[in-house]
């Protein structure tokens, strides 16, 4: 009844849905390696959030960088700001609002600086650079979190006009006469206060994400490849068990009984 699977073009058929059924099934799994991943650092963030702000010479040593375990470490930097190389973040969206982010660097004792993402202000975004207040001048301690360099690259990190696409302190190294610590630090607390009317930067989302309910469609897909493949086998099936006319005749059981 189902020899027929055994022919070339069923055997391919066969084949594809092997295929199909395989790489949906890789992805679902796929995504639930990201949910692990998402859950494993939304604990580490977690745990930072809960932890006591250390020196940031302590949690980035010169040279160190910042990595998915350090990020967002709580950390407490004294030094004075350089508002002479102080640059905007451009088309930094808040609630749908448009906005720019501030980015100050701080100046250590070391002579090393740290840049710091001061908060965000409402502007609309343009080629001029926002009039932002300044900060305190003078010595100031800060407290914040701490934070990977945007991912981008190229111009969009290097400062024209005052302005940059993304935080990058690799961006901003041959803009500034001094050496910059790997990162930046989200700005939460400063002594002294600044007079300014920044918001400052939101804590991170620690949800679970779509990944779950994007693994289980992905095994749906593999699930429905595979029963694709028993239905279409069953209806054709079904179709060679129906009985054919033959030169212009009607099959025996669609006959007149002979009187």
């Amino acid at each position: 009844m189902y020899r027929f699977i055994l022919s070339a073009r069923w055997i391919g058929f066969a084949i594809f849905v092997v295929v199909l059924a395989a790489v949906c099934t890789r992805l679902g799994l796929w995504q639930m390696h990201k949910l692990e991943h998402r859950l494993d650092r939304n604990d580490v963030i977690t745990a930072h959030f809960k932890a006591d702000p250390i020196d940031l010479t302590k949690a980035l040593p010169a040279g160190a960088k910042v990595d998915e375990t350090s990020e967002w470490t709580r950390v407490r930097a004294t030094g004075t700001y350089d508002v002479e190389h102080e640059v905007t973040v451009k088309f930094t969206t808040r609630d749908g609002a448009p906005g720019a982010d501030v980015i100050t660097p701080l100046v250590l004792d070391s002579g090393d600086a740290i840049l710091i993402n001061r908060g965000w202000v409402e502007t609309e975004n343009n080629v001029t650079r926002p009039d932002v207040s300044e900060p305190p001048s003078g010595e100031v301690t800060v407290e914040g979190w701490l934070r990977q360099n945007n991912g981008a690259g190229g111009d969009a990190v290097k400062p024209n006009g005052g302005q940059v696409r993304a935080v990058s302190s690799e961006g901003m190294a041959d803009f500034v006469p001094y050496d910059l610590l790997d990162g930046y630090v989200n700005l939460q607390e400063q002594t002294p206060p600044a007079s300014d009317d920044l918001a400052a930067q939101p804590h991170p989302e620690l949800g679970q994400g779509p990944h779950f309910f994007y693994a289980l469609q992905w095994w749906f897909f593999a699930l429905l490849a595979v029963v694709g493949y028993f239905w279409f086998a069953r209806a054709e099936a079904k179709e060679r068990r129906k009985p054919t006319r033959i030169d212009g005749f009607a099959p025996a059981k669609e006959r007149s009984p002979v009187s």
